[in-house]
Formats: C-alpha cells, structure tokens, sequence
C-alpha cells in the first residue's frame, strides 16, 4: 500500500514536472477575459471566418451591381485587318475579286437607367480603308475615312424592372448575411462563455480536490499518530492510507482534465495550442427577477431571425413577379438617332453626311404553353405560404424559448439558495466530524464519505452558479436585452433595413 502511495506521489510530481516545463519554453502566458476572447475569435475562429467571409462576398456583389448602374465606357480597336475573295455578282453574271485593307475602332458609352430599366448607349465608329475591286468591266477603287454616330435608346414594356429587382434581391442578400454575421458572433460569445465557465469549474474542481487532499493529509496524520500510541486500530491507518491516495489521484485527474478543456477553448477561439493561457472569469452571482412580459416583448421586437423570416417572404414576392413574366405578353421599343460621314480626306468626312434614324415597336406573344406558367405560379404561391408559416412558428418559437429560459432561470435561482444552504451544513458538520474523527469515534471510511459530501456541496454550488450565468447569457441572446444592465444590446452596428418598392 505505502509503495502505491510512492507511485502516485512521483507520478503527480513528474505531472507538475512536465507542466512546468512546458509553461517555461513556450509563449509568455495570455491571461483572457470573454470580451479578449471574442476579439480573438473573431478573427481566427473558423466559423467567425467563414461568417465574415460571406459578409464580403455578399457586400462585393452589391457593389458591383450598383456599379453596374454607373455609365459604362467601353473601347474595342482593330488595327489593320486584310482580306481578299473571289466573289460571284448576280446582278450582272460576273465574277470579281475584291481586296480590303481596313483599320477601325469603336467607342461606346452605356447607361442603364435603374428607373425604367431602359439603356441609353451612344456608339461612336471610326475608320479607314482602302478597297479595290476588279471584275470584267474594270477595276473600281476606294479610299477613304468613315464615321458613324449612333445614339439609341432600349426599353421594355409590359413586364418587370428587372435591374432594380436584381439591386433588391443582392441588398437583401448583403443584409441577410449581415444578420448571419451577428447571430454568429452571437453564437461564438455563447461558446466562449461556456468554455470559460467550464474552464472555471475545472478549476474550482482543483481547488476543493487540494483542499480534499489537504484534509486527508491532516486525516492520515492523525489517524497514524492514534495508530503508533495504540489509540487506534491499524486498520484505521489503511483506511487513511487509501483515502490519502485517492485524493492525490483526484487532483491529478482535474489537473489533466484543467489543461484539457483549456485546449478546447483555445481550438474554439482558433489559437496555437501551444500557448499558454489562464483564463479570468468574474463568477458574481446576483440573482433578480424578471419580468415575462418584457422579455417576450422585446425578443418578439428585437430577434433578428424575424427579419430573417421576413426577407425570406420578401424574396419570395420578387420571385412571384419574376415567375409571373415567364410566357407572358411583353415589348420592347427602340429608338435611335444615327449619322454617318465618309471622305477621303479626314477634315472633310462629315461634308456630306448621312443621317439613319430608326424606330422599333415589338411584342412577345404567348399562344400556348401547355399550363406550364400556371403551374409555376401555383408553386411559387406554396414557397410564398411556407414563408409565411415559417415567419408565424419563428415567433411561437422564440416566445417558447423564452418562457423556457425564464423558467429555468427561477428553478436555478431555488437551486442556488439550496446548495448555498448545503455548502455552509456541511462545512460547519464536517468540522464537528474532525473533532469526533480525532477522538476516535468515527472511522477513516466515515470521515472520506463526509469528505465527499463537503466537496459534492461545493462543486454543485459553482455549478448552479455557472448553470445561472450560461442561462442568463441564454436569455440575452433570446431577447436581445442585458438584463443585468437593463439595456438593450446589438451584436453588430450599423444593421440596415432596405426596402424598395416597385
């Protein structure tokens, strides 16, 4: 027995060994309170990343598109160009051979107007050539600069403003992923939180085990000291032999298991693993009262997945005018100013220039589609009722989760009130227990079951008070309201509400 006591001692001493040896040659030791953590983990947690990445992609596409929406400039150049053909010329049953020699360039300038969802282009194409072609009545050649000027004007008519539709849908898209941004962050400060607390109660788990261990230290010397006067049964000493080795093996196990779940908060918060952290958690229980009334008031007011819900039934109303205009009736009209000028002198090409306005009016006309538009709009009339029946159980739910939580927050609060009770019976019984255990009523068996109680009433204490925290920050996160405070929160400033109409 007193060998395996040996044992334990030199594992427990290399343990401390070894971790102190690894605290001397790594990093300087990172002391984190929740709000450093989440600074961290917002740059390094892999789903805070991918959130945010997402946020980007989704602010980039915006940008573009209303880019898009600026005047477009555009320049294409061909600087020489040559071709030769042999050609059959029904006109007068001949055939000719006809050699060009060209060099151009075309600048256009492109206004999409966002109003109407009309364009307004002007094109402007300059060049030279020099043709030459030679047929049986002779040879004929040509050169000379040309010059064309278009300004032309597009709209549809009978159907949808697709521009601003697709400026809608990508503002909503950045402002749903804004959301999902926040609710992540939201999220991850839950996940830190509760990885700090469990750090905590690892620690407080190490704490009562020393002082467990201490105790039994105390026990085993007594109890020895009965043992060699005679004042005892031997047996007594193996007792508190064993009791000695367990308590020793127990603040062995929550130091491994302290060191553990600071690897888990540094995977969660995406450090090195090998850094060394300690943690600083302010565990200052207050309880209080809250009101029901207004904590489902504001989850129902504040609860960004409502909004969610709300651009889903949004989206799907664009969808509705969009699968509405497939096979239907729908125009387009086209109006365009254009002059041309060509001279073999270039200070002279619009001498006599040519002027080719034009005018167009066309209809697309559906006959039939054999029920195909009908049966799109019956199932975008289903999308658009299970958006509508997603909206109404996101509001049942939230109002459930937090009627949940504020009835878990008052059984902790009893709880709490419980084990504060316990805690101060079985300190004061376990004092008068040492003194019955140094006269030698009680065995070393008995003193290790009070021993375990001690330990049990405090290690459920931290952990209601833990429980009341983790459900409190719950709560903030249901509501959207620190009630600790009394003031509302937002996880992420500057959330838009865009809304445009048609």
């Amino acid at each position: 027995m007193r060998y395996n006591i040996l044992k334990l001692k030199l594992r427990l001493v290399w343990l401390v060994i070894f971790i102190a040896g690894v605290s001397l040659f790594s990093h300087a030791q990172l002391t984190l309170t929740i709000e450093k953590a989440l600074e961290i983990a917002e740059e390094n947690n892999p789903s805070m990343k991918q959130s945010k990445l997402s946020l980007e992609r989704t602010q980039y596409n915006l940008d573009a598109q209303r880019a898009g929406l600026k005047p477009q400039f555009s320049l294409n150049v061909n600087p020489f160009s040559y071709s030769q053909t042999r050609s059959f010329d029904n006109r007068y049953s001949e055939w000719y051979t006809t050699k060009s020699l060209a060099s151009n360039g075309t600048f256009r300038a492109e206004l999409p107007l966002i109003w109407t969802d009309g364009t307004l282009s002007l094109t402007n194409r300059f060049g030279w050539q020099d043709s030459e072609s030679m047929g049986q009545t002779g040879i004929n050649n040509n050169k000379a600069f040309t010059n064309n000027l278009n300004l032309r004007f597009d709209q549809p008519i009978f159907t949808y403003n697709r521009q601003r539709m697709t400026l809608t849908q990508l503002e909503f898209d950045y402002e749903n992923a804004e959301i999902s941004y926040a609710l992540q962050r939201l999220t991850t400060e839950q996940s830190i939180t509760n990885s700090f607390y469990n750090v905590y109660m690892y620690m407080n788990n190490l704490e009562i085990s020393e002082a467990e261990l201490q105790n039994a230290e105390t026990n085993y010397e007594i109890i020895n000291y009965r043992v060699n006067a005679d004042l005892a049964a031997r047996e007594e000493l193996f007792q508190a032999e064993v009791n000695l080795a367990q308590a020793r093996s127990t603040v062995e196990t929550n130091l491994v298991r302290l060191e553990n779940q600071k690897d888990q908060l540094k995977q969660t918060l995406g450090m090195p693993l090998d850094t060394d952290i300690a943690v600083e958690v302010t565990l200052d229980v207050s309880t209080m009262l809250i009101d029901s009334e207004k904590a489902i008031q504001q989850g129902l007011s504040s609860r960004m997945e409502l909004r969610q819900r709300e651009i889903s039934m949004e989206l799907a109303d664009l969808q509705m005018i969009t699968v509405k205009a497939n096979n239907a009736f729908n125009g387009n009209v086209a109006l365009s100013l254009g002059i041309t000028g060509d001279n073999k002198y270039l200070g002279n090409i619009y001498e006599t220039p040519t002027n080719s306005p034009s005018v167009s009016l066309s209809f697309s006309i559906p006959i039939f589609d054999w029920g195909q538009r009908k049966a799109r709009i019956r199932a975008q009339e289903t999308a658009q009722t299970i958006a509508q029946l997603n909206y109404e159980d996101e509001i049942v739910s939230i109002e459930l989760a937090i009627r949940q939580s504020l009835r878990n927050l008052a059984n902790i609060r009893n709880q709490i009130e419980i084990s504060e009770k316990q805690v101060e019976n079985t300190l004061r019984t376990y004092a008068l227990y040492q003194i019955r255990y140094r006269e030698g009523e009680l065995t070393g068996l008995q003193m290790s079951q009070y021993q375990a109680q001690v330990s049990n009433s405090r290690s459920s204490l931290a952990q209601q008070q833990i429980s009341y925290k983790t459900e409190l920050l719950n709560l903030k996160i249901l509501t959207l309201y620190d009630f600790e405070n009394d003031m509302p929160i937002v996880p992420v400033k500057g959330l838009t509400n865009i809304s445009t109409r048609f």
